[in-house]
């Protein structure tokens, strides 16, 4: 099963945006899945409000950190993941994406979880190894 069919089960199952991205790739980060799924859960809704950012987005810059280990890389590779999730979804806010305020959603959750993984998908393989 590929790891985009692993963060879509997820989702469906009992895990937020944040806890699909992040307890997917426990396995690159040395980080038992427990211990992701409870580190990332006030992540979900918009960090809990719906007025903050997407959590698939947080759980992604969660891998980032635990990968990079510097500060100026992770930032950078969060900084590329929220632009192109911008320029192809319109918003990075989770009301925005689900239509709270206007009644038209930009983007399911399952889709914002798919982009976010081909986005940190890409950066992870464009790391050394």
């Amino acid at each position: 099963m590929s790891r985009v069919e692993k963060v879509v089960e997820r989702k469906h199952d009992r895990y937020n945006c944040a806890q699909a991205i992040a307890c997917t790739y426990c396995d690159y980060v040395g980080i038992d899945e427990e211990t992701m799924y409870h580190l990332t859960q006030g992540f979900g809704a918009g960090n809990g409000t719906m007025d903050g950012t997407c959590g698939a987005i947080s759980g992604a810059e969660v891998i980032l950190g635990l990968l990079n280990k510097n500060s100026g890389e992770t930032m950078r590779d969060s900084r590329r993941i929220m632009n192109e999730f911008k320029n192809n979804n319109e918003s990075v806010l989770c009301k925005d994406l689900k239509g709270i305020e206007t009644g038209k959603p930009l983007r399911s959750c399952e889709d914002c979880v798919r982009d976010v993984v081909k986005m940190l998908e890409d950066i992870i393989n464009e790391k050394p190894l």
